[in-house]
């Protein structure tokens, strides 16, 4: 995406949002929760406190035992479930042919360097949150089975070098025993149910290094809080060896100093910087509800005591804030029930939870300059950083981090601060859940730019600094033939939907065809001028000139020289041959939604069977309500309360809810 002007990121003053806090609670509407407080609560009883720890069960770290009946329903390391019929070429394990993903993804995914934001405000806070709770419902079994995807430097559509010739891909492994005689499967590394796994961790043995104490293999000798030197995740050398630490993933600047990568109980969390400060706020949470509990405790007891809460609160604010802030609506919780299975399905992880769209092309947050030297400013700068004034206040710096930079770098996370980036994500518009991915992921992803020149990290001049391509949406494309995911079309009809009879039903579009003596072998599919952009508005509907500053901070509907519908027809000439990822992102979204009508479908599927299929969901208050009575800790937190009771951040400088993008001022 276009890098954009430096702007204000306040939109509200402090003083009116302590008016609006103080009518929310003369009004009832903002609750202020115990666990947030202190010095408010009778201390417990000792006899109260053994009878709640007897009664208090410790829920496993993989998954297991959640279902008494069925033991392995959402355990780390079984297969996923599936919703349809697995659709392979030979009926086993063959992946089906298609377009080519790249060459859809120029055609499809390409987004022109265009911005195009949520047209709900939904906050950058969603894709973070979501790939927060992605990273602890899933993470497939990798393969080492190579299948490249094509890449044609003539396609007169492609802007970027690959010097590499083919774009990277292998196959998932195989779940054993399918595939051979019986449709492959493939297997979830992660336990299923939201318990807070990007935190803890699957096994003892991993759970037991991010803890204080010694790692000697007996646990009850870790202290109750988790390992967090000055604050922030330990690195992988904390404990002196870094080749004893768990394993991390590992790409881009990392791959050249392991040793910085940060650990957490997922190995994923040094991914991008926005999830790497979710991972670390929540560590956070952990330690400061454990100082709230009583030292007359075990410190295993504290520590299992704050470990539920954490799931329940990652549980609450997922279902009371990200899901709304999504458009999702669940029908209303009935309890639990033993006979849903929890189990991600592989039609969810494959497709539905994809929306990689929504990822925005640059992070930004508000520093005081007192908080940085020159030496550290310089050195962000380096990096291909924009750090600046901000034009309301001089003593505010602001830090522009494109996304590529945020990549596998998790020293900017203390050299920029836990509080601004976690505030900076609910100060902006996320980029909106359509077709369009930004080209830091459809084109360089996990990449280093050949030179250090800031002008290649985003927009335009990013063709210039790399060599290699690597495309997540073509990614998703053959991940999806990959993992024999049913067309289009049986995806809808497997989630009860009727099945689409044209490529306008999908979009919306009043055309599905190309300009009058535009055909794709005259130029229409392959004509670079088809992706331009004819008309830009902004969220109220307004024009905006193509240009403009406006043009690239506040478009959120943006249409092009030829319908998309159009497009997707002349690549596959069926609405019955539709990779399934690529109709879902195609579809116009319900109303007051971020989601089309399948996407839609899916999720309120996957997030009721996470529900209703978790004995220990906090809907079925597992000890919570005793919790708060012994020792006054609520589970019902905003994540805006998480933030502010763990960061420098005033509560008042948040939004009531992170997850909706304030007003820009000036903005009736």
């Amino acid at each position: 995406m276009r890098r954009r002007p430096r702007k204000s990121r306040r939109s509200r003053s402090r003083g009116l949002l302590i008016i609006l806090a103080t009518l929310a609670l003369l009004l009832g509407v903002v609750q202020v929760h115990s666990s947030l407080a202190s010095g408010r609560h009778r201390p417990p009883r000792p006899a109260d406190i053994q009878s709640f720890l007897r009664s208090f069960e410790v829920q496993s770290l993989d998954g297991s035992a959640n279902n008494r009946n069925h033991s392995s329903w959402g355990q780390a390391g079984t297969a996923y479930t599936r919703v349809g019929a697995a659709r392979y070429a030979d009926g086993r394990s063959a992946p089906v042919t298609g377009p080519d993903p790249r060459y859809v993804s120029n055609r499809i995914f390409n987004d022109t360097n265009q911005n195009v934001f949520s047209e709900h405000r939904a906050s950058q806070w969603v894709f973070a949150w979501g790939q927060f709770v992605d990273h602890t419902i899933g993470l497939r079994a990798e393969g080492a089975e190579k299948a490249d995807l094509p890449f044609s430097a003539t396609d007169p559509l492609e802007s970027f070098t690959n010097d590499l010739g083919v774009i990277p891909f292998t196959r998932s492994k195989a779940t054993p025993g399918t595939g051979v005689t019986n449709p492959r499967q493939q297997t979830n590394t992660v336990s299923s149910y939201m318990d807070a796994w990007a935190v803890y961790g699957g096994t003892n043995e991993r759970l037991e290094w991010l803890r204080e104490g010694s790692v000697d293999g007996d646990l009850k000798n870790n202290g109750a809080k988790l390992l967090l030197p000055d604050g922030y995740l330990p690195r992988s050398d904390a404990r002196g060896d870094s080749s004893t630490a768990p394993t991390m993933a590992l790409d881009g600047r990392l791959l050249g100093q392991p040793s910085h990568a940060m650990v957490a109980g997922d190995v994923r969390a040094n991914e991008n910087i926005a999830l790497t400060a979710v991972q670390t706020l929540f560590a956070r949470e952990h330690n400061r509800i454990v100082a709230l509990l009583p030292e007359t405790l075990s410190e295993e007891e504290r520590f299992q005591i704050a470990r539920r809460v954490v799931i329940a609160e990652e549980q609450y604010i997922t279902y009371t804030q990200f899901l709304p802030a999504m458009g999702v609506r669940l029908p209303a919780y009935q309890g639990y029930n033993p006979r849903v299975n929890a189990t991600i399905t592989n039609e969810f992880a494959t497709v539905g939870y994809r929306a990689h769209s929504q990822i925005h092309g640059d992070m930004e947050a508000e520093v005081s300059a007192s908080d940085m030297t020159e030496a550290r400013i310089q050195a962000l700068r380096a990096q291909g950083i924009e750090v600046e004034a901000t034009e309301e206040d001089p003593e505010e710096l602001e830090v522009t981090v494109p996304m590529n930079v945020m990549f596998f770098n998790p020293d900017l996370v203390p050299a920029i601060g836990l509080g601004p980036l976690l505030a900076g994500l609910g100060a902006e518009s996320q980029y909106n859940n359509d077709e369009m991915i930004d080209n830091q992921l459809r084109s360089v992803l996990f990449q280093i730019p050949t030179e250090a020149n800031p002008d290649c990290l985003d927009g335009p001049e990013m063709t210039e600094c790399f060599q290699g391509v690597v495309d997540l949406g073509a990614l998703d494309v053959a991940r999806g033939r990959d993992h024999g995911m049913p067309t289009y079309n049986q995806m809808r009809r497997a989630y009860g939907l009727r099945a689409k009879s044209s490529f306008s039903d999908i979009t919306g579009e009043r055309s599905q065809n190309f300009r009058r003596g535009s055909t794709p072998a005259s130029g229409g599919i392959d004509d670079p001028k088809s992706l331009e952009f004819t008309e830009l508005r902004d969220i109220d509907g307004e024009a905006i000139e193509a240009g403009s500053e406006e043009a690239i901070t506040s478009v959120t509907r943006a249409v092009r020289r030829t319908p998309l519908a159009a497009r997707l027809r002349a690549l596959y000439g069926s609405v019955d041959r539709i990779d399934a990822f690529v109709g879902m992102s195609a579809e116009r979204h319900g109303r007051s939604a971020e989601l089309g009508e399948l996407q839609q479908a899916m999720w309120a599927k996957q997030f009721a069977a996470l529900r209703d299929g978790d004995r220990f969901f906090y809907g079925t208050d597992p000890g919570l309500s005793l919790i708060k009575r012994q020792f006054g800790i609520d589970f019902r937190v905003s994540l805006g309360d998480v933030i502010a009771a763990n960061t420098g951040v005033d509560r008042d400088d948040l939004s009531e809810d992170v997850f909706i993008a304030p007003v820009p001022v000036g903005v009736a």
